[in-house]
């Protein structure tokens, strides 16, 4: 089940998401998430999530149409406000003509429509988010082809500090004909072992209702991943520090025509191993029907190398392994996957400032402040975009900094905060360079000192190295 979200957009099929997910945004540090006030003592509000789109797939040639699941979940903001339950009202009016609504047992249907239901919910206490509802939805067999409706939700919990009322939210419900493909989710998988085969049981499935002729299986593999097989229906593109410096990616064009309700195994082509330098890795995967346009996103004029195997066929699957998968959602986000895998490795990383040697008073010297990774696995936040490490500056007395470097923030006086980038190569470094000017005699012989914040919420260094007593260091201005 994806991650619940409170109205996103529809999102685009196209490869270009995928692209742009697994390099730019792999590429840029992420910005500070701005800080959340305390909630006031009786202060609280309750949020109703469910799919902003709704795609259902009309009726085949046997006059047969799936049903889709939605999930209607809540939340709300103030944990230390309790919270013991209430009802959440679910008009699907609109859908009269369109869609048939199922309804779960908890949901009471009204008795002057079929199509309005009111259902009973349990405590949020303990728990981000619960499942109120989750519905079942099914075109109509004579539902015309674009027909459209909206789902209505409205929801009241009883709570400490009174009744909460959440604001209504919609889900727009479409008829359309065409192939919907999907992915399942796979689990994220942690404490893998170092040079290790990893099994990825991947599945490519059909849940509309119309065949896809042939395919594109986009994938890719963060730096301490190694795609396990290359084949010749795959195009390639290998890690290095100017062109995909984050890893593989994979493009590959599967010619087997996925009929609706047909699921593939992709796994062969998914499988990866881990190398030396895995840590914190991520895997990604997206599916999208075959166009020219489609496959040349996917490349997105980068320089990949065709695969010299034997082509993958991908294997279809049991109708009974395809009935347990995880394809009962027609958005557009099952096309896309991403796995994070953690490796059971270390990063020893070290401060570092050399000494400055021949300062004159008056003159300008430089302070090499840095972070070496001394390995064997390089570091990166893949996921959150969090810096490696954050790095408490402190600079000698008796100097003025005529310039600081862009990664750094002044935080009072000499004292600096500097954060590297969201990746830190293994054997690589990175320095921070402070222009200071020798105000008096009294900066010859003083010292300076460097730290890294070890325990960073962000990303915990101390979870991965195995020696914290090299991530501070001192450094002296000597005449």
């Amino acid at each position: 089940m994806r991650q619940p979200t409170a109205a996103s957009p529809r999102r685009n099929r196209a490869a270009a998401t995928f692209t742009a997910l697994a390099a730019a945004a792999l590429l840029t540090a992420a910005a500070a998430a701005p800080a959340v006030a305390d909630e006031p003592a009786e202060n609280d509000t309750l949020w109703i999530s469910t799919p902003y789109d709704l795609v259902l797939p009309g009726a085949d040639a046997d006059g047969d149409a799936a049903a889709q699941s939605v999930d209607v979940q809540l939340s709300h903001d103030n944990t230390g406000n309790s919270v013991s339950g209430g009802t959440l009202t679910v008009d699907a009016g609109e859908l009269a003509g369109i869609a048939t609504v199922t309804w779960p047992a908890n949901c009471a249907e009204d008795a002057a429509s079929p199509l309005k239901a009111t259902c009973s919910f349990g405590s949020l206490d303990g728990t981000p988010w619960i499942t109120a509802a989750t519905l079942g939805i099914r075109a109509d067999a004579d539902a015309p082809a674009d027909a459209s409706a909206y789902l209505h939700y409205a929801a009241s919990a009883d709570s400490a500090f009174g009744t909460l009322d959440a604001y209504p939210t919609d889900t727009h419900v479409t008829v359309a004909n065409g192939p919907d493909l999907g992915l399942n989710q796979l689990p994220f998988n942690t404490k893998v072992a170092v040079d290790s085969d990893v099994a990825q049981p991947v599945r490519l499935t059909n849940s509309g209702n119309r065949t896809a002729d042939r395919t594109i299986l986009t994938l890719f593999a963060s730096h301490g991943l190694d795609l396990a097989h290359r084949y010749g229906n795959c195009t390639y593109l290998d890690g290095d520090r100017v062109s995909n410096p984050m890893g593989t990616t994979a493009v590959c064009v599967l010619d087997r025509a996925v009929a609706p309700g047909q699921a593939y195994d992709l796994s062969p082509a998914t499988a990866v191993r881990t190398t030396g330098a895995a840590l914190y890795e991520r895997f990604d995967y997206q599916v999208a029907t075959y166009t020219d346009e489609a496959y040349q996103q996917a490349l997105a004029g980068r320089p990949f190398v065709q695969g010299s195997g034997e082509d993958f066929v991908p294997a279809p699957v049991a109708p009974a392994a395809l009935r347990s998968a995880d394809t009962d959602d027609l958005n557009p986000e099952d096309n896309y996957r991403m796995r994070t895998l953690t490796a059971d490795n270390t990063a020893d990383l070290r401060a570092t400032a050399p000494n400055i040697t021949g300062a004159v008073v008056g003159t300008t010297v430089t302070a090499r402040i840095g972070v070496l990774n001394r390995g064997p696995a390089w570091v990166a936040s893949l996921g959150a975009g969090a810096s490696v490490a954050t790095v408490d500056v402190t600079l000698p007395a008796g100097t003025t900094v005529t310039r600081k470097p862009a990664m750094c923030d002044e935080a009072g006086g000499l004292h600096y905060v500097c954060r590297t980038p969201i990746l830190q190569w293994e054997k690589d470094r990175t320095v921070f360079p402070f222009k200071l000017r020798i105000d008096s005699a009294d900066a010859l012989g003083a010292t300076g000192t460097a730290a890294t914040r070890n325990n960073d919420p962000e990303l915990s260094i101390s979870a991965f190295d195995p020696n914290l007593k090299n991530n501070s260091t001192t450094f002296t201005i000597n005449g």
